[in-house]
Order: C-alpha cells, then structure tokens, then sequence
C-alpha cells in the first residue's frame, strides 16, 4: 500500500537581507502547505548570504543561537501555522568561539525536535568554512516526525558515504541535503553523489542548492534542486538551474521497504569487515 508524504523543498536567490530572506521563505512554505506539502527544507544558511566566499570576521554576525535564537522561534510559529515540519540550516552560535553550520528540524505542530552540525567543513577556494565553523559534534541524528523518520546531511558532508549510511543504520525515510555549492566546482558532481547516495542507503533524498551570484564572490550557485527515491530515480522534474523555485512531490515511502527486501543491501552488509575504514 502506497505511504504517501508530500514533501516540498527551496532553492533561492540571496535577497539582500535577513528579514526579506525569511520573508521569502515563509511564503514558499505557506504556498507549499497550499499545495498539501507536509515537510519543507531550505538551503543551508537559508536566511544569509552563502558569506564563507571569504573570510571576514564581520559575517560571524550572522550567527545566533538554536533554537533560542530569532529565526528557529519564527519557523516554529510558522511551521505551527502551516502544519508542516520544517528543515531550518542556519549559522548557529553555541557560545563565544563556539560556531557550527547547523540544521534545526522542527516537527508540524511547532516543536523543536533537535539539530544536526555538518561533520565534514570545507576549506578551498570559495568555500572557506572553517574560518567560521567547527565540525559538528552531534551524530547522525535522526528525527521522529509528523511524516516520518528525517534526517539531515549539510552540503559538503555529501561527498562522504559514512553519513549517509549512519542515517540509514538510524532508520531514516528522507533525508535533506541542504547545500551551496557552485557551478565551477561540483556540477558534474551533483546529479551523480545524491542518487548513488539514495540506492546505497535506500531512502529518499531532497537535495537543494542555492541558486544565482551573491555580493561576497563570483560563486555561481547552480540551482537543479530535486528530490530522488531509494531506485536513485529523480521524483518528477530537476529544478532550474538559474531561477528561484519551490517543489513539491510526492513521495512514496513504501518504496522504503519495497527496495529494502528486492536488493537487501542492509542485509548483506558486511560491519564485522570495516575496520579498517575508521583507522587514522
């Protein structure tokens, strides 16, 4: 039997402001919620300018605390008024000297269920993140919501396949991949890593990036946001690769299980072999 969940993900242009930014978004959400969407996720730092392009101690004012800080209490009103659960990536302040690239998951009726901190932090041309964030110190947790189990894996922490099974091992249905990455670097990268990423671990992925230029580099932020299911099939159009976009799809989450028992990967894993993979 067909286990439905419309889910519906962003890939924006930077408007010039956090205010304007969050705006936007929030009417995404509620146009998705419109058109029946249950989850929604934004791109990573959704409510900044994608800032690592260099290397300033001015942009540390983007920062701000989760889930006490302003933004993750605005979606929580918002994700109560639409009735969706909502993937919030923001740039989190833990304490002074403390920063972390974070993804705040809140469930439809508006409570905080927890976080996610990217792992794996950056550090070439264009992308200097770890001036700014220290790796994520949480796990691969994995959130029990109004749709279902959802996971998140931040931009660069695509390129590593230990994640993404950990969100597998933990139960996760979909997870998010919210993500800025640009059209020099990694194109030919993007619709290849998420759909081998969702047969090898066999759950549905969002995957979304920032699309356009921004005023801190010549990043072209490449857009082509989609969601793909566990056959790594992409689940109805790739988003353009210049424009702004919401999507909506729907998800078939009895795939899950249909793919699970057909390939049995789960089952023929071989973790008594893997040692070797975790020595330095």
């Amino acid at each position: 039997m067909a286990n439905l969940v419309r889910a519906a993900l962003v890939q924006a242009t930077w408007t010039g402001d956090t205010e304007s930014m969050i705006a936007k978004h929030e009417e995404h959400a509620r146009q998705a919620a419109a058109q029946g969407a249950k989850v929604i996720g934004f791109q990573e730092v959704f409510n900044a300018p994608y800032f690592c392009q260099v290397q300033e101690a001015e942009h540390y004012r983007w920062a701000e605390a989760v889930p006490d800080g302003p933004t993750v209490r605005r979606m929580q009103e918002l994700a109560r008024e639409t009735g969706m659960v909502i993937v919030v990536p923001v740039f989190e302040l833990e304490q002074s000297g403390f920063y972390y690239n974070t993804a705040a998951v809140i469930d439809a009726d508006g409570s905080y269920l927890g976080k996610y901190r990217k792992h794996h932090i950056p550090q070439v041309k264009g992308f200097w993140e770890k001036y700014y964030f220290k790796p994520g110190n949480l796990g691969w947790p994995v959130f029990d919501t109004a749709v279902g189990k959802v996971g998140v894996y931040i931009c660069y922490d695509r390129h590593f396949p230990e994640g993404w099974r950990e969100l597998g091992l933990a139960g996760a249905q979909l997870v998010y991949n919210p993500s800025a990455t640009s059209r020099g670097l990694s194109a030919y990268l993007w619709q290849l890593e998420q759909p081998a990423a969702a047969v090898a671990n066999e759950y549905f992925i969002a995957a979304i990036n920032r699309v356009g230029t921004e005023e801190y580099g010549d990043n072209d932020f490449y857009g082509t946001s989609y969601f793909v299911d566990p056959r790594g099939q992409f689940v109805g159009d790739v988003a353009s690769d210049k424009k702004e976009e919401l999507i909506v799809r729907d998800l078939d989450f009895g795939l899950i299980d249909e793919v699970r028992q057909q390939w049995a990967f789960y089952r023929d894993r071989r973790p008594d072999a893997y040692e070797g993979l975790v020595q330095p």
